[in-house]
């Protein structure tokens, strides 16, 4: 669904050209892979656009403007983006994309004596409550997918959330906005200039029309009905507030540059209860009367999304009494509460608590113990979402009528009511959402590539919008409407609608402001059944089916920097360069190579897949697992059955095999090593190698594979196995860990290396992989037969035996970190020597960060029970990330990853230790700082 009008054809294809010389300095950009990424939000959806411009600024899109409002542009499409979370195609068009996230995301001013704050539309609302939380203020509403959503986008879908029934949704927490037209800017808390006043006068005229008929329509609910809100716009007391009929309007309208928030002192206390129902009808029917408590937010998710936080693994962090037993099945109500008096709070809670311990049903009641506990706890519920499009299978859960809103009291029988629809349609479902507002997020399951589930999207669509309609609420209350605006005008009604589109004929006479959305003079608006869905499954066993099951859900562009995922995305804000934006590439090149239509070039994928660092956060974090790196390797297999390789790839995949021989050779290359490594660094384009070759530890330190064949090892032996990296240039963190473990006790014994073939794996050479990887699992096996526990020397070595191998079908022995070995030990009652001095900082490998959740607590118990103690700072990629930051064309990324996560608490450590080779080496290069594995710092302390 691009333009296919040769007249639109060529002005797109002049637009890049115009935009230059008329001064545009932002990204103007045609190329496939972006497009493909802006194709996709969180919905079922695909709409590719044909170019995409990211401006600077506001005076950047009024430059824009003015190109497109010529004659030669003026019929282009031109759509808005924030975020890209939507889950019904919002930000989806065809034409122009005019991407505000990648630029415009800055706090411009700050008011808090007058509660308010003017921000850019691109701004991420976590981001933005970072910035103003230490003024001890904050914006208020509050989004599931607030690591990622824009204000802009807020505004456009009048988003709301958790808490709304006491803070209201976007468009209750707004002070005015900034549009862009052609000829400037147009601000609400200023004088609108004459040109504008035309189009405003006529605005004002088609809603002071059809006021009256647009308030008889709309159900009076906390979530009230906005987009293109004539209520508000033309408020009794007189005036005409234009700006009122931006939230919600998605778009259709024009765009936002500024948007004036309003903000709110932080609570000063919070307080939470979490309740556990023998049924999701229980936790339901207690909404009405927790309400008398007046609780800030009630929350509940049904059984089926427990269950699947159950086996996320995310109900372990549950206390005890909470958790499901003999399998039994729980839904959970969250009711939170917050106020500036601790005493009265308290009472609210004892109150609500005992409220609920009477109610039917009720079968365990927590009230969370401090600040850390209660986000622990929301985090569960708010990982509902993420965990409903993990489920596997054709289909999976869809959001097209999830935050259908009725009075709360309506509730039980609208959900009677719903689930006998889907009862009819045979569709399975899970449930979450603010049963407080009358909010449920009710998802079918369904697979969208089947006619005869899309039939029934249509079906249920129909069938839900009137029962909603019955029970008095409104089809649209939390995530606007997008494609769902085709209901729009039997639910407003003839008057009404006539005014919406008066309103829309003077902000936008063509038409062309995401067309075909809400409101339409001309043509028919985008249905549910008429716009292009995106596909849905891969052909069973296809490497790249993860690519497909990829729903727009946008964890992987959460903008916190000490966030490990996706680190190549944060340093750059280039959606190609997120999974999000990777899979969607893969995708489109892969039905090109089914025989659909070509959309993304080879070079392309290569492009956006070139920057990825293989750290895999991406294959634990993402809530369905989407790994590029697996992806990757797959996609480089396929080009290189049909073109060579570089040369850059053939002599790493090269020195991994023959890394054994080299670690032979090691005391004969070693005087030889700093000439040869400053050839291989021009010669492969690879920056800061290694200068020496690593010292043998002691041979009593080591032990080769025959040895370990013979058996017969020392009572305490514990075996150590190396990555090729850490064998020949790591001789300081063999003798740590050797020294380390001895100082507490232990035998340790560092076994002949063997490669694990990640390089090989990792540029798609299967057969290099295979060969290797069989040679180190039989190697394994010895060790597994000695029977002495096994440890990995390297977070990423072990990380890749446990992702990589177990993928790829290669079964070996769980090795295991320091950290796991010494924990597990610790519960079995070691008791080891005290070490003296100072709490250090210790920083894990974002890889065990994100493949071992528990790393950084092992960790902290490890380190307490020794005695000193640790900090684990929570950092992102350091920027390394094996060869990634050595690679010359990596340099700049590299950089500026360890500046966005490692550089500030590096710089606050006095004593400071890494897990991770990579990371040790980008200290080294980026701070100057010769940071030891800790078990170094722990045997220099007891040695000393």
């Amino acid at each position: 669904m691009t333009i296919t009008d040769p007249r639109l054809s060529d002005a797109i294809h002049q637009l890049p050209a115009a935009l230059r010389q008329a001064g545009f300095r932002g990204e103007v950009s045609r190329d496939s892979a972006l497009r493909a990424a802006m194709s996709t939000d969180n919905s079922v959806y695909r709409i590719l656009p044909d170019l995409v411009l990211a401006p600077l600024d506001a005076a950047d899109v009024v430059t824009c403007m003015a190109v497109l409002e010529q004659p030669a542009f003026a019929a282009l499409p031109l759509t808005a983006r924030g975020g890209g979370t939507g889950t019904n195609g919002q930000s989806l068009n065809r034409g122009v994309i005019l991407d505000m996230r990648r630029h415009m995301h800055r706090l411009l001013e700050v008011d808090p004596e007058g509660l308010w704050a003017d921000v850019e539309p691109g701004i991420v609302l976590d981001a933005l409550n970072a910035q103003l939380r230490p003024r001890g203020l904050f914006f208020a509403p509050e989004t599931s997918t607030s690591t990622r959503c824009a204000v802009g986008g807020m505004v456009s879908t009048d988003a709301s959330g958790k808490g709304s029934r006491v803070y209201g949704k976007t468009s209750d927490n707004l002070l005015g906005i900034e549009i862009a037209r052609g000829r400037g800017l147009i601000f609400s808390g200023a004088a609108a200039p004459d040109w504008a006043r035309p189009m405003l006068a006529a605005a004002e005229a088609a809603a002071r029309a059809g006021r009256a008929a647009f308030i008889a329509r709309t159900p009076r609910l906390n979530r009230r009905y906005t987009g293109y809100d004539l209520e508000r716009a033309c408020p009794e007391t007189g005036g005409f507030e234009w700006w009122r009929l931006f939230p919600g309007s998605e778009g259709t309208l024009g765009p936002i540059t500024r948007i004036r928030v309003r903000l709110r002192p932080l609570p000063k206390e919070k307080r939470l209860l979490v309740a556990g129902f023998a049924s999701f009808r229980d936790a339901l029917a207690a909404a009405v009367p927790l309400a008398a408590d007046d609780p800030t937010a009630i929350e509940v998710m049904d059984e089926r999304v427990q269950a699947l936080a159950g086996e996320a693994g995310l109900l372990g962090r549950l206390p005890e009494s909470l958790r499901p037993r003999g399998g039994e099945a729980l839904a959970y109500t969250f009711v939170e509460f917050n106020g500036e008096d601790a005493a009265a709070l308290e009472t609210r809670l004892a109150q609500c608590e005992a409220r609920l311990r009477d109610l039917p049903g009720i079968r365990a009641v927590h009230a969370a113990s401090g600040a850390e506990e209660i986000r622990e706890l929301w985090a569960i519920r708010s990982a509902g979402v993420g965990l409903l499009g993990k489920v596997e299978g054709r289909a999976r859960p869809v959001a097209f009528v999830e935050d259908c809103v009725v009075p709360p009291e309506e509730l039980p029988a609208f959900l009677d009511g719903f689930l006998g629809i889907l009862t009819r349609h045979g569709l399975g479902f899970g449930i979450y959402g603010h049963v407080d507002v009358g909010c449920l997020h009710i998802r079918p399951a369904l697979d969208i590539d089947s006619a005869a589930d899309r039939e029934r999207l249509v079906a249920v669509s129909d069938e839900v919008f009137a029962l909603v309609n019955r029970h008095g609420g409104i089809f649209w209350g939390e995530h606007g409407k997008g494609v769902r605006g085709a209901y729009l005008k039997d639910w407003i009604g003839p008057e009404a609608y006539g005014a919406l589109q008066g309103v829309k004929a003077a902000f936008d006479p063509a038409g062309r402001f995401n067309p075909g959305k809400l409101v339409s003079n001309e043509g028919p608006v985008m249905g549910i059944a008429t716009t292009p869905f995106r596909p849905f499954n891969a052909p069973p066993g296809d490497p790249l089916e993860r690519a497909f099951r990829c729903n727009g859900n946008a964890q992987c562009l959460s903008y916190a920097a000490s966030v490990p995922m996706c680190p190549s995305w944060k340093a750059s804000g280039d959606l190609r360069l997120s999974p999000k934006g990777r899979a969607d590439a893969l995708r489109a090149w892969h039905e090109g190579r089914q025989g659909g239509t070509p959309t993304v070039t080879e070079d392309e994928v290569m492009q956006a897949l070139d920057s990825c660092l293989g750290c895999k956060a991406c294959a634990s974090s993402c809530p369905v697992q989407v790994d590029i790196p697996t992806m990757r390797a797959a996609f480089l297999a396929d080009v290189h059955s049909r073109r060579p390789r570089s040369l850059e790839d053939r002599a790493l995949r090269l020195a991994e095999r023959l890394s054994p021989l080299l670690l032979r050779a090691a005391p004969l290359l070693r005087p030889l090593w700093p000439g040869l490594s400053r050839i291989a660094g021009k010669a492969l384009a690879l920056e800061d190698l290694p200068r020496s070759l690593a010292e043998a530890p002691p041979k009593t330190a080591r032990i080769s594979l025959r040895e370990l064949a013979r058996g017969d090892l020392p009572a305490g032996t514990v075996l150590i196995w190396m990555d090729w990296f850490s064998a020949l240039f790591d001789g300081q963190v063999q003798r740590d860990v050797w020294r380390g473990l001895r100082a507490l006790g232990y035998a340790p014994r560092l076994v002949e290396m063997r490669p694990a073939g990640k390089i090989a794996g990792d540029l798609g050479d299967a057969a290099g992989f295979a060969r290797m990887a069989k040679v180190l699992a039989r190697a394994l096996e010895l060790g597994r037969a000695s029977g002495a526990p096994m440890i990995g020397l390297d977070p990423a070595f072990v990380m890749a035996l446990r992702q990589d191998y177990a993928k790829a079908g290669v079964a070996v022995p769980k090795l295991l970190l320091v950290q796991e070995f010494l924990a597990e030990e610790l519960k079995r009652g070691a008791r080891w020597p005290q070490v003296p001095g100072a709490p250090m900082q210790l920083f894990t490998h974002c890889t065990e960060s994100t493949g071992a959740p528990q790393a950084r607590a092992d960790w902290q118990a490890v380190m307490a029970a020794l005695g000193p103690g640790a900090a684990t700072p929570a950092t992102g990629c350091c920027g390394m990330a094996g060869l990634f930051g050595h690679k010359a064309r990596h340099r700049a990324m590299s950089e500026k990853l360890f500046d966005m996560s490692w550089a500030a608490p590096l710089s606050e450590a006095p004593e400071a230790a890494a897990t991770g080779y990579s990371c040790r080496c980008q200290a080294d290069r980026q701070a100057g700082r010769a940071l030891r594995h800790p078990l170094g710092l722990i045997a220099d302390r007891l040695e000393g």
